[in-house]
């Protein structure tokens, strides 16, 4: 099991960005599929982006593509979500997730971290 720290949320403004970072206990993350997801009250967690162990492909929900990034940093055991031209309903609480297969889709994570709060101003 890989223990999972999100860090990065925050209050921001609408137009604002952030930084969430990842960071992983041990020494495998390199060997795992990086995805985060976002849950909003009342409603169901959704996946967000991901990004695979090998060969760095990416995959993204649709309504974030070309304003979030994921990106990952084997040597340091943390992941990255870049979050730019957020807006109101952006917000939410974020959290990262692994699993051992290459696959991107939004299943079969089994490595949570506790989350971090995003919540974007009018």
């Amino acid at each position: 099991q890989v223990r999972l720290v999100e860090s990065g949320g925050g209050l921001v403004q609408a137009g604002g960005s952030l930084r969430l970072s990842c960071a992983a206990s041990g020494r495998t993350f390199r060997t795992y599929t990086v995805a985060w997801f976002r849950q909003a009250p009342g409603k169901e967690r959704e996946f967000i982006a991901a990004i695979a162990w090998i060969g760095g492909r990416t995959r993204y929900k649709e309504s974030v593509k070309g304003r979030f990034t994921v990106s990952r940093d084997n040597d340091q055991s943390t992941g990255y979500l870049e979050m730019t031209s957020l807006k109101p309903e952006d917000s939410a609480v974020y959290y990262c997730a692994l699993k051992k297969s290459n696959a991107l889709g939004p299943m079969d994570y089994d490595n949570w971290g506790p989350g971090t709060q995003v919540t974007v101003s009018p």
